[in-house]
């Protein structure tokens, strides 16, 4: 039996904090026309006013992210990448999370609709940029490390030199053992061990190196 419901479609839009005086009407008005010339059921409008894309949160990207989870629209439809998405990597999550519930994507501007076979294929490529740059990114680091190591630079955060018999000081004089974990700028269980390692060592070994700072 043929499905003749028709294609629920949701609208996000966003206004960044950068454009002050612009209206987001601007991105709906069209957006509304796409949906009529295509014959498409509106099934909600999201827009966040006066926010920035960079934000990680933001309230009605997150409703549009819970309602499509609930299956409430089959079609997201932006006016264009930056408005919904702060990075690549973060739209293509978002595709992503789309895809598995079955709900295409659609951006007027750059004119992508995954429920196409080219917008497939341009989502499939957006992915394998996104990895090279991952593993550009990390093969950098892996050089960098390298190349530091081998002009016998230290990597890491610098050691920190602890003072037994000044913990011992301190502990007898009635601090605590996170105030006494705050002056070498120590995690508190670091002093502790070190305090209970080294406090029975011979006399003259009166200090020691500890790992980075915790």
């Amino acid at each position: 039996m043929t499905d003749t419901r028709p294609i629920r479609v949701a609208l996000y839009a966003r206004v960044s904090t950068s454009n002050h005086g612009q209206d987001v009407t601007l991105q709906t008005r069209e957006l509304k026309e796409f949906v009529e010339h295509r014959g498409w059921q509106l099934a909600g409008e999201y827009a966040d006013l006066g926010i920035s894309g960079a934000k990680d949160r933001r309230p009605e990207l997150d409703r549009l992210m819970a309602d499509a989870r609930r299956r409430q629209f089959d079609v997201v439809l932006v006016w264009k990448f930056d408005r919904f998405a702060r990075s690549v990597s973060h739209l293509l999550r978002a595709l992503e999370i789309f895809q598995a519930l079955g709900v295409d994507f659609v951006s007027l501007s750059e004119s992508l609709d995954t429920s196409t076979p080219t917008g497939k294929m341009v989502f499939t490529v957006l992915g394998a940029v996104a990895e090279l740059e991952r593993s550009l990114i990390i093969e950098s680091v892996k050089a960098g490390q390298l190349n530091a190591r081998a002009k016998g630079k230290r990597l890491g955060r610098p050691r920190v030199i602890l003072d037994v018999y000044r913990i011992a000081a301190l502990r007898n004089a009635g601090c605590s053992w996170p105030q006494i974990a705050q002056q070498p700028g120590c995690g508190l269980g670091t002093v502790y061990r070190t305090f209970q390692r080294f406090s029975k060592k011979p006399q003259g070994e009166d200090s020691c190196t500890v790992g980075s700072k915790s």
